[in-house]
């Protein structure tokens, strides 16, 4: 039997990466997935790859109440109810020393990566509730539990999902609601390659394998492999686990803690 037989995921960030990789492997797995990001047109590629009838999506901005509320509802009206919910979306903003860092940065980069996936849980728990339980994933960061220069706002972001997701395991253990982050390490998709052009125009491989080398693996991670991580979490696989953080980082943090 497939691990996600008639289940139910929300995935946000589903239009590329992690997200995308994530909702085609629950799809293979069983389940009825909605993918939710604010780009269209990443969303349909999205949809184009995994081509199955048990995928749609939901075009929202995560860090608004009441998109936030359009996507549960859907999801619910479309396939009965919720039973995984994988809060993905983020966005890493600027590489900026904090002198040089603005407010408005840092306010995108919170209400995106904080109140984004809060919102997520919050709207989503009645429904999960409603199913006798079921699995929250969300998505954190190696910079989750360790710091990176000039990067604090996504730093602090990702500090505070991994508290997020202590605190909500403790609300939902009741109601037979896991819910755990996941920290991703150097992962071989387009956010990497955009930190990649950001950080050393002209200069990219060289920086990649700067930061492979760095890796006890030696390598960068694949997205399918993160997506994996998720699927055990999002399946009775994981009955007995809540609360936690999942580093997927090849050992990087290994050195750094």
């Amino acid at each position: 039997m497939k691990k996600l037989e008639n289940k139910v995921a929300i995935v946000t960030g589903g239009g590329s990466g992690i997200g995308a990789a994530t909702a085609k492997l629950f799809v293979a797995q069983g389940a009825k997935v909605l993918i939710v990001g604010r780009s269209e047109e990443k969303l349909r590629k999205t949809m184009q790859d995994v081509n199955h009838e048990n995928l749609s999506y939901t075009v929202a901005d995560v860090s608004k109440v009441e998109d936030t509320q359009r996507y549960v509802r859907h999801a619910v009206e479309r396939y009965g109810g919720i039973d995984v919910l994988v809060s993905n979306a983020g966005t890493e903003g600027p590489y900026k020393h904090i002198l040089e860092h603005t407010v408005e940065d840092f306010d995108n980069v919170v209400a995106t990566n904080v109140r984004g996936a809060w919102l997520s849980v919050k709207y989503a728990f009645p429904e999960l509730q409603k199913r006798g339980g079921g699995s929250v994933i969300l998505t954190s960061s190696i910079v989750g539990v360790a710091g990176f220069p000039a990067h604090s706002a996504y730093t602090t972001s990702k500090h505070a999902v991994v508290g997020m997701a202590r605190a909500l395991a403790h609300d939902g253990a009741p109601f037979h609601i896991r819910v755990n982050a996941v920290c991703p390490g150097v992962i071989d998709n387009d956010m990497m390659a955009s930190t990649h052009r950001l950080l050393a125009p002209g200069a990219e491989e060289q920086l990649k394998s700067t930061l492979a080398a760095r890796v006890p693996m030696k390598r960068y991670g694949t997205n399918e492999e993160i997506a994996k991580m998720y699927l055990f979490l999002a399946s009775d696989d994981s009955s007995y686990s809540t609360g936690g953080v999942y580093l997927s980082d090849g050992g990087i943090t290994a050195g750094l803690l």
